[in-house]
């Protein structure tokens, strides 16, 4: 007994003597570079971007974890001291983002970039067939302005420009990621034209959500979806897979697509009543941790919607 006792205590003497070098070491960890600046962002598309123009001279946080629902985020009191406290905030703006606006206008943001206002918006919209519930009293900007690459383009020179006011001595390191990032965007929107203008078709079906608006407008493509870009809705109703089945049919469509987190049941079902094949679309609002740890960003899944789409339009 006594024997058990000396042991625990010699135990409990040697943790408390090891726990300030563990505390040290996690604080060695997670101390910022003072070298670096610090960028917190929102979500998925503003953290890839910024980590193309920024590469190795600044510490990015994601706050929107890899998977998790960006329309339903709010920001834990520990990621708020982080937002107060970096050099660069990018948020995507919206109503989604309402909390980052408020906290903007708290005095709690110091330098921020708000990626809505990089761009020309659009509400919106409920097309034919939708499932929608209720009224909505007012119409909502659409969110999802990164998902078309010019937009895109237009966004990463923004944040560009930002990082070179913060760190001039860096601009030309940043300048130089900017102009390569960009050119690889052009590449994209040529052969996205390129393969609209030589389709056999020219509507997409989704049975989705459908964040896509900016991408459709950009490319002169029609669309029909089961729900709105910013739904919460999973379960369509029968009318809206019903009048999904008849346009694929309708439109001798040799593919349906499905967004990315979808459980594919809507597709599956439209597959067995038409023939059709299912393919992925990624509006790239997020990724899976195995996409993050792999270093996949928005040019590597924009390359599959390409994808995608030369098989969908035929």
């Amino acid at each position: 007994m006594c024997k058990t006792i000396r042991i625990t205590l010699a135990g409990l003497l040697a943790a408390a003597l090891l726990l300030p070098l563990l505390c040290a070491c996690t604080a060695a960890e997670t101390e910022p570079d003072p070298d670096k600046l610090s960028i917190v962002c929102t979500d998925f598309p503003a953290y890839d971007f910024a980590r193309a123009i920024a590469g190795d001279r600044a510490e990015i946080l994601l706050l929107i974890k890899p998977g998790a629902e960006s329309h339903s985020f709010e920001p834990t009191p520990k990621e708020i001291l982080s937002i107060e406290s970096c050099d660069l905030f990018i948020c995507n703006g919206g109503e989604s983002e309402a909390w980052a606006e408020r906290l903007y206008r708290d005095g709690g943001i110091e330098h921020r970039l708000v990626m809505m206002d990089c761009v020309e918006t659009v509400t919106e919209e409920e097309k034919e067939g939708m499932y929608v519930r209720g009224e909505e009293d007012e119409e909502e900007l659409d969110e999802h302005v990164w998902t078309s690459p010019v937009n895109a383009a237009a966004i990463v020179s923004a944040i560009c420009d930002e990082l070179c006011k913060l760190s001039p001595d860096d601009a030309t390191y940043f300048r130089a990621n900017c102009d390569a990032y960009r050119a690889r965007l052009a590449e994209l929107d040529s052969e996205f034209r390129r393969t609209v203008a030589n389709a056999k078709h020219d509507v997409l079906v989704f049975a989705d959500r459908f964040p896509m608006r900016y991408f459709t407008l950009e490319y002169g493509l029609d669309y029909f979806a089961a729900f709105p870009g910013c739904s919460g809705e999973t379960e369509p109703s029968a009318k809206t897979v019903a009048f999904l089945i008849d346009k694929v049919r309708d439109e001798k469509l040799p593919a349906v697509l499905y967004m990315e987190f979808s459980n594919q049941k809507m597709a599956d079902v439209i597959c067995e009543e038409t023939g059709c094949k299912k393919l992925p679309f990624y509006s790239v609002h997020n990724v899976t941790a195995e996409q993050l740890e792999a270093g996949l960003g928005y040019l590597d899944l924009m390359e599959i919607n390409l994808k995608s789409l030369k098989e969908a339009l035929g």
